[in-house]
């Protein structure tokens, strides 16, 4: 049953939805609803909403000579709570501005979908914006209202932040025992003193001279001591940055207290920064996974898809490479439970996944991701390059006869069981003599990357081609024809801890 809306307001425009007791709109055809929403005033379009609500935030900003920064998440999420968006200032008091910014926004943010409103140079103004759904009837109720709720909250914040500096940060390190971390793996102090551990095997594995392995096992000790604050305990979207803040506060060096609060960023800025963050997840990865609590399915409890995903984020926005290998068994020497063989294989793979995912995400073909991954997949950051390099390769003239003279060495020769010994001073035909002395000079060029790798097999197109018109590789000789094949083995094998190309199309 439909029924008609028959109340207007006085200058007889119809009545706005809430606050005006939500009165029944009767829409007579399906094609009348979008004209019909927007008469009253509900812009059915998200694009239209999150384009009205960020040019009247930024214009109410502009008011307080102040701007809000691009926050594409906040914008979002607010968008999608509106039917009617109608943006508002209010504004707190300038004491609450000696808290740290990262608290002031994250409780306006995380807690009431309010935009912080920051000065050009910037630092923080006392003001925000919120967003409400409706219009401007009763608005400085509404604004009076939002206040009130922000200086509550902020008044928490400033509570548990003085309590909290009153004792030094790793003061709060003895704390973390009371956390527990997992209950076959410890508490969060046991996971502490794991990352202690950890963190110079792995400084060591990515190359920190002694400062910043220095810098990397300090925050280690420190990494995890603000989760047993006041703040973080009320605030765990803080964790790390308020580690960091109270650390700096504590007169730690900058650099130790930048790599504590970044270390639950995706890249780290810092190489110390990078340490800390790999020695978490790798212990948690490890950890986990030994105590039979791997993802199954879509039920990931404790966040490893997104762990391992971090890992690979952070190594190549690092630029860095990593045997994975290597860091994970190094994680799992220091953990309480074993970890299988088996169960680390399962973790790779595991890992792998996501470092495949990642790729194709980035626009890689699914065979580049496949010849890529079967000799690369231990190093994330290699790996990418790779495959930037062979998606490049690919689109190149002359692509395909390169492969296709490739191949024929591979195929040939992917059945032997064993590598054949070489012997290039045995070789009597001219074919064979150009082949091994391309090969020989290829070999000596050899750098393990993937644009020498293109370069090599260009210049060996022609004599492997000329080399199987001009011979019968399956000679009735048992020394020629095991000779001719050891080349073209060394041949296929100059592709291995690169690509598998075999993967490819066209091959």
């Amino acid at each position: 049953m439909v029924v008609e809306m028959t109340s207007l307001q006085g200058d007889g425009r119809p009545l706005r939805l809430r606050p005006y007791d939500s009165p029944d709109i009767a829409i007579a055809h399906a094609s009348d609803y979008a004209a019909q929403m927007a008469d009253h005033g509900i812009v059915l379009s998200v694009a239209a909403r999150q384009e009205q609500i960020a040019a009247e935030a930024a214009a109410l900003a502009a008011q307080k000579g102040g701007i809000i920064p691009n926050d594409p998440g906040l914008l979002a999420e607010v968008t999608n709570l509106v039917e009617r968006p109608f943006p508002f200032l209010g504004r707190f008091e300038e004491r609450f501005l000696q808290l740290p910014a990262a608290v002031l926004v994250a409780v306006m943010r995380k807690h009431q979908r309010y935009f912080p409103v920051y000065a050009a140079a910037g630092s923080l103004l006392p003001y925000f914006i919120a967003v409400r759904n409706g219009d401007e009837q009763g608005i400085d109720i509404v604004a009076d209202g939002n206040e009130h709720v922000i200086r509550a909250r902020f008044a928490d914040a400033e509570f548990f932040y003085k309590q909290d500096v009153k004792r030094p940060l790793a003061d709060f390190v003895p704390d973390l025992d009371l956390l527990t971390f997992e209950s076959k793996l410890g508490s969060m102090l046991d996971k502490t003193r794991r990352l202690e551990k950890l963190a110079p095997t792995l400084a060591q594995m990515v190359g920190l001279d002694e400062a910043e392995t220095a810098v990397a096992s300090r925050a280690a000790t420190l990494a995890k001591a603000d989760l047993a604050t006041q703040m973080v305990v009320e605030m765990t979207s803080l964790q790390g940055v308020m580690g960091g803040h109270y650390a700096s506060r504590n007169g730690e060096p900058a650099a130790v207290a930048q790599a504590i609060a970044e270390q639950y960023q995706s890249v780290s800025s810092s190489r110390a920064g990078l340490v800390v963050a790999l020695a978490d997840r790798l212990d948690s990865l490890t950890g986990l996974f030994a105590a039979g609590l791997a993802p199954k399915g879509s039920n990931d409890p404790f966040a490893l898809r997104r762990a391992a995903i971090q890992v690979i984020e952070n190594l190549i926005g690092n630029q860095t490479g990593f045997d994975l290998t290597a860091g994970l068994k190094a994680a799992a020497a220091l953990l309480p439970v074993a970890l299988t063989n088996e169960t680390l294989t399962a973790l790779q793979s595991f890992v792998t996944g996501r470092l495949e995912v990642m790729l194709r995400d980035q626009g890689h073909r699914a065979s580049v991701v496949k010849a890529v991954l079967a000799e690369q997949a231990n190093d994330p950051f290699l790996a990418s390059q790779t495959a930037v390099s062979l998606s490049q390769a690919i689109e190149a003239d002359g692509w395909d006869e390169m492969l296709t003279a490739y191949a024929r060495c591979v195929r040939i020769t992917r059945s032997l069981p064993e590598q054949l010994p070489l012997h290039p001073a045995d070789f009597a035909e001219p074919s064979e003599q150009a082949l091994v002395a391309a090969y020989q000079q290829a070999a000596a060029k050899a750098d393990g990357t993937l644009p020498t790798l293109v370069a090599t097999l260009h210049d060996l197109m022609a004599p492997i081609n000329t080399f199987f018109d001009a011979v019968l590789v399956m000679a009735e000789e048992t020394a020629v024809r095991e000779n001719r094949l050891a080349l073209l083995q060394h041949i296929a094998n100059l592709a291995h801890g690169i690509a598998d190309l075999s993967e490819l199309e066209g091959f």
